[in-house]
């Protein structure tokens, strides 16, 4: 088989979407929702759901088995609607597409869910969530508004915790660069919250437009937390606090323990390794 150098440039007739920032993750999500929907259920039959529910546009609307929804409201209009296998939608939510709810997933109670939005595996999510993404195992499962916002693995945002994603100048909006180590114009008039792997806010918590956090901060205290949180910040206030990186890994290992799974050494080198890179990035 004859060698292939990936630095050589080829042409495809397929639409391509590249991830450039964080933020292109939740804007480009309406267009992964509407592609991945065609490829999970084509030629496949949706499982049924409880007449407690008003659906619109049911043909765009795809349960999986084992999946139950109770009691809500799902409006596939403006567009599609995947629940995965044993996920739950309790009581009173209310869901407009694009939207994907992972397997083992649930929606809490009440829950007000615009799209284009995506809730990873095992995430257990409540109150008001608009355009957003949010990966496996990670929790907002109390009231407060998350909007234009990414959150990776492993997060969970306390009770009435909530992002600004509009400025009140209703300018473009500026987020931290890793690469740049400064802030950049996004181009976008709405950009909420970028939060790194193992990130916990305690409740009440206050995120300005394009707030950036890398993983394992513990944020809490008064006021609006800084723009840019370093990863391994202890409260997100003071650059001298951190969050040890002993208690850290034990936190990580027991989370993962809760979910009945092992915290090995893979995911503790990848920890290490971001704990190193950390000494080197600017705290401000």
């Amino acid at each position: 088989m004859e060698d292939v150098s990936y630095n050589e440039a080829f042409e495809t007739g397929l639409e391509v979407n590249v991830l450039k920032y964080p933020w292109d993750i939740f804007r480009f999500n309406d267009k992964a929702i509407n592609s991945d929907f065609q490829l999970l259920t084509e030629g496949r039959k949706s499982a049924g759901y409880d007449s407690s529910n008003t659906v619109i546009n049911e043909q765009q609307v795809f349960i999986e088995d084992g999946a139950k929804v109770m009691c809500s409201i799902i409006n596939a209009s403006t567009g599609p609607v995947y629940i995965g296998r044993d996920a739950e939608i309790m009581e009173g939510c209310m869901i407009r597409g694009p939207f994907a709810l992972g397997e083992h997933a649930t929606l809490k109670m009440g829950a007000k869910i615009y799209g284009a939005t995506t809730i990873g595996p095992h995430c257990k999510v409540g109150g008001e969530v608009n355009n957003s993404v949010i990966f496996g195992y990670s929790n907002k499962a109390h009231d407060g508004f998350l909007g234009n916002a990414v959150i990776a693995e492993w997060c969970n945002l306390g009770a009435d915790t909530n992002n600004s994603n509009l400025k009140n100048n209703y300018g473009m909006v500026k987020a931290y660069n890793y690469s740049k180590k400064d802030y950049i114009n996004t181009g976008l008039q709405f950009c909420g919250l970028m939060m790194g792997d193992h990130s916990k806010a305690a409740i009440n918590t206050m995120f300005n437009t394009g707030t950036v956090t890398g993983i394992c901060a513990n944020i809490f205290g008064s006021g609006f937390p800084p723009k840019y949180i370093p990863s391994f910040a202890w409260g997100g206030f003071d650059d001298e606090s951190v969050f040890q990186l002993d208690k850290a890994l034990e936190l990580a290992a027991e989370v993962y323990k809760r979910r009945e799974l092992i915290f090995d050494k893979k995911e503790q080198d990848i920890i290490n390794h971001v704990n190193m890179l950390e000494l080197i990035l600017p705290k401000n």
